[in-house]
């Protein structure tokens, strides 16, 4: 972040404020493929608060919601009990000539590739995994309607065929074929549980979007593809096994770090609700093809020159390891 950007955040503060206000420390923060997080100690003269400056980046996928949405959704689930940083901020897009908010700095890591190798970071891994589910029931527990979050567009159809649907559409349009996709989206739609009353989804819920230090979960962060949905959705995405950073067994099946059997367990103290691996599994193959979907969209942003990064174009170098999971989850063992 320039110098002048950093002096113009301090001014719009200290507007906003009524005191002297001065940002020290500002520095990038790793990840953020989707949006620019900035680290910052912002000097209040009575207070000095860690805070993160959250950015639009250069080019954006079309699922992301904006910096005012997300904003929003970090309210909502602030006031819900849910692990998030505090809101603090809603930016003035015209500061930076893009979108952002600021909010208040966690503690921790969420380094997904440290965190399941790492047994100095939330060490007691049952537990975590119930705390993950913990934090998921609090996030299901947001229902619509919601005026504060009336962006959310409501399903008109089950929230899973709704996917199937958009991803025919890209797939039918885009330079390349995908068999393996378009095979695993048949075997969704052929699938498809019963619809459920919508609620609240994070949809990015996995290892790499929580923050730990040593004592267990400091944050849950990255809400930018949050909608209304199913709740098994997000059981789902973070038992996939692309999020689980190398680690096999069923001991590690949720991110990395722990059994499904805890996480069921953290979800049921908060909702109520007994959940088993057979109801989760529909959810885990939506899961790959999902991740498949990004992945080709991440790339896309490299190829077509809106954003040169080499992480985009690595993204959809995972596309056929995908592929062939979905294939042996969905009965082609090839």
């Amino acid at each position: 972040m320039q110098s002048v950007e950093q002096k113009a955040i301090a001014d719009w503060l200290a507007a906003k404020t009524g005191k002297p206000v001065q940002l020290s420390n500002v520095r990038a923060l790793s990840g953020g493929a989707i949006q620019e997080n900035w680290a910052a100690d912002i000097d209040l003269g009575d207070e000095v608060i860690a805070a993160v400056i959250r950015c639009d980046a250069p080019s954006s996928v079309s699922d992301s919601l904006s910096r005012q949405q997300e904003f929003a959704l970090l309210k909502a689930a602030f006031a819900n009990g849910v692990t998030v940083p505090g809101p603090l901020w809603l930016g003035d897009p015209a500061l930076l000539g893009r979108d952002f908010f600021i909010m208040r700095r966690a503690n921790g890591t969420a380094a997904g590739h440290r965190l399941v190798r790492d047994l100095s970071l939330a060490n007691d891994r049952p537990a975590l995994a119930r705390q993950l589910g913990r934090e998921l029931a609090r996030i299901h527990g947001i229902r619509p309607p919601r005026d504060d979050l009336d962006f959310l567009p409501l399903p008109e159809i089950h929230p899973a065929q709704e996917f199937v649907d958009s991803a025919r559409a890209f797939l039918d349009q885009y330079h390349s074929a995908f068999p393996a996709l378009e095979w695993g989206l048949n075997w969704l739609e052929d699938n498809m549980p019963a619809q459920e009353p919508l609620c609240l989804v994070h949809r990015d819920f996995r290892t790499g979007n929580y923050m730990v230090d040593e004592n267990g979960l400091t944050a849950v962060l990255d809400w930018e593809f949050t909608g209304w949905s199913q709740p098994l959705e997000d059981l789902g995405w973070l038992c996939a096994r692309c999020w689980r950073f190398g680690q096999q067994g069923d001991d590690y099946a949720v991110g990395g770090i722990g059994h499904r059997d805890d996480l069921f367990a953290g979800y049921q103290e908060v909702s109520g609700r007994k959940l088993t691996a057979e109801q989760v599994y529909y959810w885990e193959v939506f899961a790959h093809l999902r991740w498949a979907m990004i992945a080709i969209k991440q790339g896309e942003r490299h190829l077509s020159g809106a954003e040169p990064s080499l992480e985009l174009a690595l993204t959809s170098h995972i596309v056929p390891e995908l592929e062939l999971h979905i294939l042996r989850m969905t009965g082609l063992e090839g």
